[in-house]
This record gives C-alpha cells, structure tokens and sequence, in this order.
C-alpha cells in the first residue's frame, strides 16, 4: 500500500507516465497520505529538469536558454499544476474584492491580467536566477536545481498541517488541506532536510531554512485573506519556495 500510494503522488504531481495499476486502491481522501513522498518526487523532478537545463547550456545552448530550459522543463513535468495554482491565487487576492468572490475568481478556469503578470515575474525569476547560479560547477548547480525543487514541495506541508480549508471540502486541495497529521508533517520536513543536506552543504539548508519561513508567512497570509488554503495556494506556495531558495542561493 506504501508503494501504491508513492506512484498515486507522483501520478497527481507529474505527467510522468505512471501506469494507473501502480496507484491502484488509492482514493481521493487518502492522497494526504502520500505526502511524506513530495520531497522525493521533488528529487525526480527537479533532478530530470536540472538534467536537461545542463544539456543544453553544455551543449552550446548558453546560460540563459539552459536556464530556460529547466523552468520549461519543469513546466511540462508537472503539466503546469502549479503555475496554474498560482496564476489563480494572484487572480484572487488581487483583485481586491471580498473573500467569496476571491474564491469564486480563483476556481474560474480563464487566465486574468494579475495572474498573467504572477506568471511572467515567476518565469523570469526562475530563468534568471538559474542562470545567475550557472557559474557553480555542473554537478553543484545541478544539486541546486534539484533541491530547489524539493524544497517547494516539502514547503508545501506547512499549508496543509493545522490548517483551514478556504473552500470546505471542494477542489482538489480539500484531500490535503487539514487533512495530514503531525507525524506525516514531521516525515515529510525531514525527508526534504535530508535530500538537500546530502545533495548540497549547510548553505542549501539555510537557503531551504528561509523558504521555509517564507512560505509559511505565506499560509498566514492566505488565511487572512482567503480565510484558508486552498488547492492553487497549494500551488502557489511550491513556486514562491523554488523561487525563494534559488535567490537565497545566489545571495549566500
């Protein structure tokens, strides 16, 4: 069951091609059980977008078009789950209006000007920031570039434990949002510890440190605003810990 419910995270999380028979006897409100696995899938899918970031600036590709490479890269991995999350939660909060219609502009599927914006500085951030970390040597850089990626999704758990539920059990984010148990959290916090310690040194950890503290301002916010988490605050906050311990790297 432990292993069903590894390939039912990493089938929700990515467009990798996992059979469905590998997640079978997994259902909707046992997903939260599977989150102790995120930093892990964050290794997979930083690693693979890291690798391809690293084929093309070695390849004659250049810094930048490689740093492009790993954002789009991990875009496609992930089918964009979480950039849409983000671009809905910027769509919400600023739009400045009252906490039920936040909701209701963040579950409409139509990109608006603020979400556009959120996802333009979001690429540019990550682009730009991977390419000013490309003076590491390649094996190091790839190391950030996969811990950038665990760090968000072992962030995310802060949103998840002890919280609230902005929408009461509808969207997807309901099957995690107050749903996972302080076990599971602590797991899942020192699962992400690891893997950035025995991928990076002491300086990814206090990079991961400072996401972590960022994001859970993050969660704080949201439930002053929105009255709780929802599935694309979800999201949101695994792109603000990328982007937050990719800059905190280039500033240490």
């Amino acid at each position: 069951m432990k292993l069903h419910l590894f390939w039912a995270a990493l089938q929700f999380m990515t467009r990798l091609p996992i059979p469905q028979k590998w997640a079978a006897g997994v259902g909707f409100r046992q997903y939260w059980r599977g989150v102790p696995y995120f930093p892990l899938i964050g290794l997979i899918v930083g690693g693979l977008a890291g690798l391809v970031s690293l084929s093309i600036s070695q390849s004659g590709g250049g810094m930048y078009i490689g740093a492009l490479g790993y954002v789009l890269a991990l875009a496609l991995l992930t089918g964009g789950l979480h950039l849409d999350g983000l671009a809905d939660t910027c769509d919400g909060l600023f739009s400045s209006r009252q906490r039920e219609k936040m909701l209701e502009i963040m579950r409409d599927s139509r990109l608006g000007t603020y979400g556009g914006v959120g996802l333009i500085f979001c690429i540019l951030l990550k682009t730009l920031a991977v390419a000013e970390l490309s003076y590491h040597p390649s094996l190091y850089l790839l190391a950030l570039l996969t811990c950038a990626s665990i760090v968000g999704r072992t962030a995310v758990v802060l949103l998840m434990y002890a919280q609230r539920d902005a929408r009461k059990g509808e969207g997807m984010g309901s099957s995690y949002i107050g749903q996972i148990n302080f076990s599971a959290t602590m797991l899942t916090l020192l699962a992400g510890v690891v893997l950035v310690i025995a991928l990076g040194n002491w300086q990814t950890l206090s990079a991961m440190i400072v996401s972590l503290f960022v994001v859970y301002g993050l969660a704080l916010y949201f439930n002053y605003r929105l009255g709780g988490q929802t599935g694309d605050t979800l999201g949101a906050a695994i792109e603000v810990g990328e982007i937050v311990f990719l800059l905190v790297m280039i500033w240490q």
